[in-house]
């Protein structure tokens, strides 16, 4: 409200004429008053050297140059604004993406509506919503079917959206990398259609107020104010003074009275508005900070050293599985022979047991000989077998203290290797509380378990990390890009400057030549006054008699004139005096008539309230004995 009315009172006071040369008063024309958006300016009567001041209502004007103030500053230059939105946010998405289904259904969307939809839409369905909101700000839109990825930024970019949206982006919209901007731009646009409809909606609420203040503004109070002002400063500026300094203070403080004025207000809004500038310029100095470089040599030396832990644990299994393979094999050779030979000499007991109980025939001699030589063959070959199996068992051993070593220097080094990455010991910084540490023949098969799980939990997280770095990656290409299309625009800038300059340059060469023309012209013509003027002087010489003659004769003919002149002035000052009287006089006839007219309608308001409450006491009498009869 206070708004409208001071936008009201500078269109009044901007359409005031200033004093022409001949000094003509208007100081007391009515003002009128059109519908406008700016300041308000008051026409100051001064000279030209008198210096601008300005107020809260704005910059006032000097002598006939009136100029209008505007609230709206232009910025030079094409400059990128950082979007502060936190567009990568997952939540902040699915509150987007909500709050964009609401309004859909809301406006009656013709489509269909999914959040499966809406989570990664097509470039179709995403133009479709498109269209939809922008109608809602223009109902005759109609979308081209051709160069749509050009057609929508070129749009936004006409409705002032600040951010830069690309055109590679619109051939994949639904991508993860650029369907979040996508719909940071839909969501500017439904707070766009937002703010339209509700100053449509207070255009319609204050259309009475807006023709009730008209009637404020054109009210004796402003008239008399404005009037009084005038009068003042026009009767002052007769007198000769050219500057009203503290006329205009007065006739400022008079009028932020009148229409309520909230200094105190206005100087709070803009502290806040200091403060809030400084805070944003803290968070722009923060967020140019970027740990992108470091995040991706942590990153690199990362999957190198999980690469190299991964092909070694691997090399490790495989060499445990056969050393394991082969210890079995060994033990039961091992077993089958140590079996054997306890057979064979339980056997070889039995015989000689029986050999000493029984008598003997050269028969069973040369029998019992035969098979004592084929038994001591068959000893010496188990005896052989016995030492080789020995000796083989020997060597496996050595081979098994070898592995052991070079298990435990692999152990030694993965331990290393794990300190290096601070996984262990279990305070370490990337360990988070687990062990990491391995421990020979204790814990077997489930310590490795727990490892590789802690291991691949500790492998997915450096892929978010790495997902996350990717998407920083992205917007920070698209912002390359932004800042590329801004240099070339400078760019073009600077050629067609360059271009101007030149034009410039050659338009200099052709005024100069000009400039030695009319010299040597005026030099000409220099010589040619010079000559005239030597035959003037002689002339003069001759007429200097007869000019001095003509001189006493013109000064007596001036005391007569001037005689004359005085007898007039005293003439015009006695008629401006009369005006002046009779302008005074209609003022305070004026005044009474107004407060006759003020004291009438004051009475008459007073005789219409009353006759209101008699009207309503009565219509309560009707009504109660309605009521009454009513409960009969």
């Amino acid at each position: 409200m206070e708004r409208v009315r001071m936008s009201r009172t500078s269109s009044r006071a901007s359409e005031q004429r200033p004093l022409d040369s001949n000094r003509m008063s208007t100081a007391y024309a009515t003002p009128r008053s059109q519908p406008s958006f700016g300041k308000l300016s008051l026409a100051k009567p001064s000279s030209v050297s008198s210096e601008r001041r300005t107020s809260f209502f704005g910059a006032r004007t000097s002598g006939a140059s009136m100029h209008r103030n505007s609230t709206m500053s232009g910025f030079g230059g094409t400059e990128k604004i950082k979007d502060s939105r936190p567009l990568h946010d997952k939540s902040y998405v699915q509150q987007c993406i909500k709050q964009l289904h609401e309004f859909l259904v809301e406006q009656g969307f013709p489509g269909t509506l999914s959040s499966k939809t809406l989570q990664s839409p097509s470039t179709k369905e995403f133009v479709k919503m498109f269209e939809f909101i922008y109608c809602q700000l223009d109902p005759t839109f109609v979308m081209p079917n051709s160069k749509v990825e050009e057609e929508v930024p070129a749009l936004l970019k006409a409705l002032g959206y600040p951010f830069v949206l690309s055109k590679c982006s619109m051939y994949s919209v639904g991508a993860p990398h650029t369907w979040p901007q996508a719909l940071g731009a839909l969501m500017w646009l439904i707070d766009t259609v937002k703010i339209n409809l509700s100053l449509g909606k207070q255009d319609l609420l204050l259309t009475d107020f807006c023709e009730e203040s008209d009637n404020i503004e054109e009210g004796a109070e402003y008239n008399k104010l404005f009037l009084d002002f005038a009068g003042e400063t026009y009767s002052k500026y007769m007198q000769g003074q050219d500057t009203f300094d503290s006329e205009e203070d007065v006739l400022l403080t008079k009028m932020k009275r009148l229409y309520n004025v909230d200094e105190a207000l206005l100087l709070k809004m803009e502290e806040k508005n200091q403060i809030l500038t400084g805070e944003l310029r803290h968070l722009e100095t923060e967020s140019q900070t970027d740990r992108l470089m470091t995040k991706r040599m942590e990153k690199m030396k990362l999957q190198t050293d999980l690469k190299k832990l991964q092909s070694y644990r691997s090399n490790i299994e495989s060499f445990k599985a056969n050393m394991e393979i082969k210890a079995s094999e060994l033990n039961n050779e091992l077993e089958t022979s140590v079996g054997h030979l306890d057979s064979l000499k339980h056997q070889r007991d039995e015989l000689q047991q029986v050999l000493q109980n029984q008598k003997f025939t050269p028969a069973d001699v040369e029998r019992i000989n035969r098979e004592k030589r084929e038994l001591e063959q068959t000893v010496a070959n188990l005896t052989k077998a016995l030492e080789d199996a020995e000796q083989h068992m020997w060597n496996e051993e050595i081979a098994l203290s070898k592995v052991k070593g070079k298990v435990e220097s692999n152990l030694v080094e993965y331990h290393k290797l794990a300190r290096k990455l601070k996984l262990i010991p279990q305070t370490a910084e990337n360990a988070c509380g687990h062990d990491f540490e391995l421990r020979p023949f204790e814990g077997g098969c489930h310590q490795r378990t727990q490892i590789q799980m802690l291991l691949k939990k500790m492998i997915s997280n450096v892929e978010e990390e790495n997902s996350r770095l990717t998407n920083s990656k992205l917007s920070l290409v698209e912002s390359i890009e932004q800042l590329n299309s801004n240099v070339m625009d400078k760019l073009n800038d600077m050629k067609l400057l360059k271009e101007q300059i030149r034009k410039l340059d050659e338009q200099l060469e052709l005024d100069m030549q000009e400039l030695a023309r009319e010299e040597q012209e005026w030099e000409a013509e220099i010589e040619n006054v010079e000559n005239h003027r030597k035959l003037l002087e002689e002339k003069v010489r001759f007429g200097y008699d007869e000019a001095v003659q003509q001189l006493k004769a013109v000064q007596q003919q001036y005391q007569l004139v001037q005689q004359e002149t005085s007898e007039e002035r005293r003439t015009v000052a006695n008629n401006l005096m009369s005006v002046f009287t009779a302008v005074t006089n209609h003022l305070a006839v004026t005044e009474l008539s107004l407060a006759d007219l003020h004291s009438r309608v004051h009475h008459i308001c007073k005789k219409t309230a009353e006759e209101d409450e008699a009207a309503v006491q009565k219509l309560d009498e009707i009504l109660k004995s309605f009521k009454s009869k009513a409960n009969i």
